[in-house]
């Protein structure tokens, strides 16, 4: 299939931007998200990623374009196993216990490629040692990056890449950016040092965390960005912040987890409008001003802050829906099984989302940002 590209005149967008949340092992559905995007001829100018999310990333950054589909696939088959516990079987329960069965030896022997569990376990390693301060030791996930990324591609800039972390010292909120920083496997390890169970990663004299602690989406990040061109994001969530009322304690937890780890994309596009309606008011006024009081310094910082201000954005969310069988290991589940799933899903989702015609509309009139989210729309023209 092929759509209109960044390079085709028809196509309104002169920036593309691929937004990828953390999330563990359900990170395969953003892989088959890049797949459809790249079926589709089109050209991602932009990645930022959190956790698996600045992985998927990195490995999409740090490839040449004909390569990064088949280098997703090969690091998801490196990193995902096929051992379980129980007999095979399509049932509801049978299922559900498969998958609990596999994250269980997640657990218990670590993931190949990516993490191992600490022997003895942190509690026993003296205070303020790197053992003593996480369940798992990650040291593997340096090899499995530099083997699958290309971290001089990316630091040619030809793609940007951004990766969310947080500084453990001062708790703020941190990007790491090839636009303005050399990025080595570390970043991409700490964007995903999800604590306890992943250790902090030193970068350049500071220790970060997992992006997620602060704030689990890159997207507050790629709206932040002066809008030098109108621009086309897809967002890839891989929790969806709203779901059914929990049955269980299992129910409880996988719930919990999906309402913390969900993108706040109401919140973040809210804030941006009302940056936009202010970047629109500073222009106004600029123009009724006396060309002597726009060449005063003040006035002329003040103006610049409305730069930009014609620019579009739109947004095309693709959110994963989670299987009737998963739960709240579904996120440290990585089953070869469950990630052809969730990469399949990510296809199918993000396919679909890119074929309807509403997003494509022109993009007057609609105030600076449009947001499509193809579940909506459905619900929308159903009712």
């Amino acid at each position: 299939m092929t759509l209109n590209s960044n390079s085709d005149p028809a196509f309104p967008y002169g920036r593309t931007v691929l937004v990828l949340q953390g999330g563990g092992a359900l990170g395969a559905y953003q892989a088959g998200a890049y797949q459809a995007i790249d079926s589709a001829n089109m050209n991602v100018d932009w990645v930022a990623g959190i956790s698996i999310g600045a992985i998927n990333a990195a490995i999409i950054a740090g490839n040449p374009p004909a390569d990064r589909v088949t280098r997703l696939q090969s690091f998801w088959d490196t990193i995902t196993h096929d051992f379980n516990f129980l007999p095979g079987g399509d049932g509801h329960h049978v299922r559900l216990w498969r998958n609990r069965s596999s994250a269980l030896g997640s657990l218990v022997w670590g993931v190949y490629g990516f993490f191992r569990p600490r022997f003895p376990p942190p509690m026993l390693h003296p205070r303020g040692s790197q053992e003593a301060i996480s369940f798992y030791d990650t040291s593997a996930l340096r090899e499995t990056l530099e083997h699958f990324v290309d971290f001089s591609l990316i630091n040619e800039g030809a793609m940007r890449l951004s990766l969310g972390a947080t500084n453990v010292r001062t708790g703020n909120f941190v990007y790491f950016d090839n636009a303005e920083t050399e990025l080595r496997p570390e970043h991409v390890m700490a964007s995903g040092a999800l604590p306890p169970g992943l250790p902090s990663v030193e970068v350049d004299g500071e220790y970060y965390w997992d992006g997620g602690v602060v704030s689990n989406t890159p997207l507050h990040y790629v709206l932040d960005q002066p809008p030098d061109a109108d621009t086309l994001i897809f967002q890839v969530d891989l929790f969806s912040a709203r779901g059914a009322m929990p049955q269980d304690i299992f129910e409880v937890e996988e719930r919990k987890k999906d309402i913390v780890y969900s993108s706040r994309t109401r919140l973040n596009t809210d804030l941006f409008h009302e940056k936009h309606k202010l970047r629109r008011a500073i222009l106004k006024l600029r123009d009724r001003m006396p060309e002597e009081l726009r060449e005063d310094p003040e006035v002329r910082e003040l103006c610049e802050l409305g730069q930009g201000d014609g620019n579009e954005i739109t947004i095309v969310h693709v959110i994963y829906k989670r299987k009737h069988y998963e739960s709240q290991s579904k996120d440290y589940e990585f089953s070869q099984l469950s990630m052809r799933e969730h990469w399949q899903a990510g296809y199918e989702d993000t396919l679909n989302s890119i074929r309807c015609p509403e997003w494509r509309a022109p993009l007057k009139n609609r105030e600076g940002l449009h947001i499509f989210d193809m579940q909506r729309y459905i619900d929308e023209i159903s009712n």
